[in-house]
């Protein structure tokens, strides 16, 4: 596999906690803990990862601020 580039949500802060680092590809999207960067990666396809987002917005309680 090549070199992934790895994009944290602007959403995050320096204070950690709840961050998720994102390196799309043509095919799949790949999901890791910002703070385990080591750690075990997620793997989408495009739309199931659309699907998901989709999800999480739509059921999200809080209201976000940047």
């Amino acid at each position: 596999m090549s070199k992934l580039t790895w994009v944290k949500s602007s959403y995050s802060s320096s204070e950690g906690g709840d961050c998720i680092e994102v390196a799309p590809t043509p095919h799949t999207v790949h999901v890791r803990d910002s703070k385990d960067p080591e750690g075990p990666i997620l793997r989408f396809t495009p739309d199931a990862w659309t699907r998901f987002v989709a999800l999480v917005v739509a059921t999200d309680q809080e209201p976000r601020t940047r």
